[in-house]
This record gives C-alpha cells, structure tokens and sequence, in this order.
C-alpha cells in the first residue's frame, strides 16, 4: 500500500528541524509522497527548500487568508517567481478564512481571487482554504472558473449539498483527520458521497490528528489512519482507498507515478 498526503506542513517549527526523522516515521505507515504547503513568504520558501531536498516531497506556494494582508506587490512577485520552480505542483493554500478574521473579510476575498487569476496564468491547480465562508468560497471559484487548471477542498468538512456544489465546479476533494472523527457526521456522509475518483487524503499536520492519535501532534504518517476511517466508512478496504487517492494526488499535481 502507497499513501500520498496531498497537503502537509513540514515546513511548519513543529517538523522543520527533524524533518529525516518525520519521513521515517511516515514511510513505516506507507506514506511515500507529501505536498509540502506554503502560507506566506517563509513558509512558501521553507516548502520549496524542503521539496528541492528531498525526491518525494513536492510544494505547493501560496497566501493563506489570514496573512491577506501582508500581501502586497512584492509578495505577488516573489509568488509567481516561485511558480516557475519544478517541484512546484500547485498554488496554495488560498482562500477565505472568516474563523479568525485575521485579515479582512474583503481583503481576503480581493486576494483570494487574484491568486486563482495567477494560477490559471501559471497552469496550476489551486489548494483552497475554506473556513466559515462556504457561500463566498464557492461564488468567488465559481467566477473566476478553474476548468482549465482545477482546484482541491482542502480538508473538506461540508455537508453533502455543498459537496455536490463544489464538485459540480469541478473541485477536488480532500479528506483530512476529520474524517475519523466519532461525530463528524457531515463529513462522514460526505465521505460516502464522494466520487473515488475525486478524493485525496492529507492530514494537514500538524492539525486535525485523527484517531486513534487524536490529542497528539500530527505528523505525515498519521494520513495512514484517516485512509482506514474513510475506508471503513464507505465499506471497502484500505488498499482501494490508498490507490485510488494515491492515483488522484498524481493526476492532479501533474506529477508521474512511480
């Protein structure tokens, strides 16, 4: 069994001086490839350090909402510079995050659809943070459109109606340690909604541990057991859902599998 974490932070403090160690750890559940995601200008370069070091890990650069408002002319020049890198396989994480309200809301929704703009002009998906603004996360993809490049749900946590919505503007969708939680009860209905072949898996590390760890930090490795949660909910195994998902990181990242 091979098991791709299609969005982890390694760049993160928590992993970043041990990174050798994380990746031992992952390979003994059977996590083999990770994309590695960025937020801002530090952890974008620290996700690009990390996928030009080692073979299985790739990066995905990015704003995320809550630092809309540091982005500014440089960012965005810097940002689209480190597009053109070769182990970068998508743009991300962006989106709306109306939790923390970190950033202005009407900030965040200008910066949210100028990154989609960027990544369409680049020919890269796009990894979409989405926190509390179900309703302004879908109207904003939906006008911009992702058709030509496509986009994934990171860490899907809606109800099947808004499952059926994103998927319908053709989004992928991912599944973190949620989906194991006892009482997720959306998300497990999502879960057995969801077309297998529109489904990755990440853990989001080091957030959202699933169980049977939850309580404890995240890490790569634990995407083994939201695979087993996802495969018990939807009554099959662990290897359809690892293949399937593994298969899928693949195609969307534009990566070759090996």
């Amino acid at each position: 069994m091979k098991i791709f974490d299609s969005h982890t932070h390694l760049n993160s403090p928590e992993f970043i001086n041990d990174v050798p160690r994380y990746l031992k750890q992952a390979a003994d559940l059977d996590v083999d490839k990770m994309t590695i995601v960025g937020s801002n200008t530090e952890l974008n370069r620290d996700a690009l350090k990390l996928a030009h070091t080692y073979p299985q890990l790739y990066a995905a650069v990015g704003w995320h909402p809550e630092d809309a408002k540091f982005y500014d002319a440089n960012a965005e020049k810097e940002l689209e510079e480190q597009l053109d890198e070769d182990r970068v396989v998508a743009l991300g994480e962006i989106g709306l995050d109306y939790h923390w309200d970190s950033s202005p809301q009407d900030l965040q929704r200008r910066v949210f659809k100028r990154q989609i703009e960027i990544a369409k002009s680049h020919g890269l998906p796009i990894v979409v943070h989405n926190r509390d603004a179900f309703e302004d996360t879908y109207n904003i993809i939906k006008s911009v459109g992702i058709q030509d490049t496509g986009g994934v749900m990171h860490s899907f946590n809606g109800d099947p109606e808004w499952l059926k919505k994103f998927l319908d503007l053709g989004m992928m969708i991912s599944y973190s340690g949620v989906a194991s939680f006892k009482n997720a009860h959306e998300v497990h209905d999502s879960v057995r909604a969801t077309p297998l072949d529109r489904m990755m898996v990440e853990t989001d590390a080091p957030y959202l541990t699933p169980e049977p760890h939850r309580g404890e930090q995240n890490e790569p490795g634990f995407t083994r057991y939201t695979v087993e949660a996802i495969a018990k909910e939807r009554e099959t195994t662990p290897e359809e859902i690892a293949a399937a998902t593994w298969s899928n990181a693949h195609h969307f990242f534009g990566i070759k599998e090996s």
